[in-house]
């Protein structure tokens, strides 16, 4: 029968690039998310997969908060090999406004679920999608082992949850395995997210606002790259580790930003507004990847300015569709 997925939060930009990922392996996969399917511009398993791919696939709406009994029911009732959880409130910013609502998801319903999750015997494991933000601002290359320094509540909200899954890892063998990936990028993405972000306003006359100038340094790796890492981790990823997943590049905000207006032969002094830097922004995150790469013989294989373009034809194949679709990020306690 192949193997089997269950996916947790497939509406965001990373699950549902790797729900596409895992229905062209050849699995089948439930997905669930606490909101309908968005527009299909931002699924890319509905992106003209081969005949009978989407037979694989089912998908139910169920909220992590208020539906934890029902989505432990589907997942029991699925029975799969491998769940990998995406679901979080994972804005960095906006979690200054509101910091009980990412408390509240990402560690109160993730441990209500996990009570549950831990008691499946017949799971394999249970990959749990982190963040390099729960290293803070770090210099040089951070690797697995950095101690957890969170400088925002979404941070905070993060690392506990990884904590409080590490105590059930030790006490009752759960075999959850962890990923923290470097700033994913695709097409795809929401609107809100730097790269789509400053193609569409571009392409829409927009005026672009640069936090602090965008002097932050990241590594921007393509969603690809990252799903495929993902599914090396569900796995062969030994339980109780963490797992980074970064190219070996950098480049700053403001670097991406000037790219793309090369690409787009737009003049970067009329595309961009310089604005004041968002609180507890870190201005690093590097991660070191030797781990991913030597143990699972995962690599990055797509080069950052093949995935701008790739992220340029969507914007300008889908331009209609998306004039009409949020620029911002809607908040949803």
């Amino acid at each position: 029968m192949g193997e089997r997925l269950f996916v947790i939060g497939s509406n965001s930009f990373s699950g549902a690039s790797f729900v596409a990922h895992a229905l062209s392996s050849g699995a089948t996969v439930f997905g669930a998310s606490r909101s309908p399917e968005p527009h299909p511009v931002f699924l890319p398993y509905r992106w003209n997969p081969p005949a009978g791919t989407l037979d694989r696939f089912q998908f139910a709406q169920l909220d992590l908060n208020h539906d934890t009994d029902r989505l432990a029911q589907a997942i029991d009732g699925f029975r799969p090999d491998y769940i990998v959880n995406f679901a979080a409130q994972s804005m960095v910013a906006e979690s200054w406004l509101h910091p009980e609502h990412w408390y509240q998801t990402n560690v109160v319903a993730n441990v209500r679920l996990h009570d549950r999750l831990r008691r499946f015997d017949w799971l394999k494991r249970y990959v749990h999608v982190s963040t390099p933000e729960v290293y803070g601002s770090c210099q040089g290359n951070v690797t697995e082992e950095a101690p957890l320094n969170p400088s925002t509540p979404y941070a905070a909200s993060r690392a506990a949850g990884d904590l409080h899954l590490l105590t059930f890892f030790r006490q009752y063998g759960f075999p959850v395995v962890f990923t923290r990936a470097a700033n994913v990028f695709g097409p795809g993405q929401q609107l809100y997210r730097i790269i789509p972000r400053t193609i569409l306003f571009i392409r829409t006359g927009r005026r672009l606002q640069l936090h602090g100038g965008g002097h932050s340094v990241r590594s921007f790796i393509h969603i690809r790259d990252v799903a495929e890492g993902t599914l090396q981790v569900a796995r062969e990823g030994v339980p109780g580790q963490v797992y980074h997943l970064a190219t070996r590049v950098t480049h700053s905000i403001r670097q991406v930003v000037e790219l793309i207006c090369r690409c787009l032969d737009a003049d970067f002094s009329q595309v961009v507004e310089v604005v004041g830097e968002r609180p507890g922004k870190d201005a690093a995150y590097l991660l070191d990847s030797t781990k991913a790469r030597t143990t699972l013989g995962w690599e990055d294989r797509v080069p950052f300015e093949d995935g701008v373009a790739e992220v340029i034809a969507w914007v300008d194949e889908h331009l209609a569709a998306l004039r009409e679709q949020p620029l911002d990020y809607l908040h949803k306690p």
